[in-house]
């Protein structure tokens, strides 16, 4: 009997326990699960979201972070020339794919241009040892030649040619050897010029290895970094 009193004591606190924490429904108001369900707004419009497009939503709301680099590396500040006029313009159009703008920038640094090439004999120590390589010279039939005068380049010289374009200086040089004259070179003349250097700010690993490239196009032009 005793046994029979305490379960049912237990069964009834159970009850109690589940109509006041709402698990069954208000009684007095004859609610029950599938009343409670239809009380939903929208109870129709309710469905599941699979994880991956609940993630992408998610990352759509996100607030946008920091733009990504398109290089990873960036360079403070490199350089190439210095050029000559017609050569900078020619540099300048290879670059117009880079759309570098504001990040490239040039500036004029004086410099010196070659005028024309000189074929010669190296000068002498004294005006005697020059004239006795003169009257060699005679004797081997050659007369288109000048001893340069004290107080100018390359005084006391011997000046078998001045050429505008090294390539004629080379088969005048040729030339010669071939007549037996020993010991002729060819020096350039140089005349003070304006020159053209372009500096490169701000740039990534990708864009100097399209610079070099097309520095490696302009002979003795490489990229370094800004003086």
């Amino acid at each position: 009997m005793l046994k029979f009193c305490f379960f049912a004591l237990l069964a009834a606190n159970v009850a109690v326990f589940a109509l006041g924490q709402g698990l069954v429904g208000n009684m007095a108001d004859g609610e029950r699960e599938p009343a409670r369900l239809a009380k939903q707004l929208n109870a129709r419009a309710l469905k599941v979201i699979p994880p991956a497009q609940a993630n992408a939503t998610a990352a759509a709301a996100a607030p946008p972070g920091p733009p990504p680099k398109n290089e990873a590396v960036a360079v403070a500040c490199i350089e190439v020339g210095n050029f000559l006029l017609a050569d900078a313009r020619r540099f300048e159009a290879e670059l117009a794919a880079l759309q570098l703008g504001d990040r490239q920038s040039r500036r004029n640094v004086p410099g010196q241009d070659i005028s024309s090439y000189v074929v010669n004999i190296p000068p002498f120590a004294n005006r005697e040892a020059a004239n006795r390589r003169a009257a060699d010279l005679r004797a081997k039939g050659i007369d288109n030649f000048y001893i340069i005068p004290d107080g100018q380049p390359m005084h006391l010289a011997i000046s078998l040619g001045v050429f505008k374009q090294e390539a004629a200086a080379q088969t005048q040089l040729a030339a010669l050897v071939k007549q037996g004259v020993a010991g002729v070179r060819i020096t350039p003349r140089y005349v003070p010029s304006k020159q053209l250097v372009f500096q490169f700010r701000d740039i990534g690993a990708t864009t100097r290895a399209r610079l070099e490239r097309i520095a490696a196009g302009f002979k003795g032009q490489q990229v370094r970094k800004c003086q």
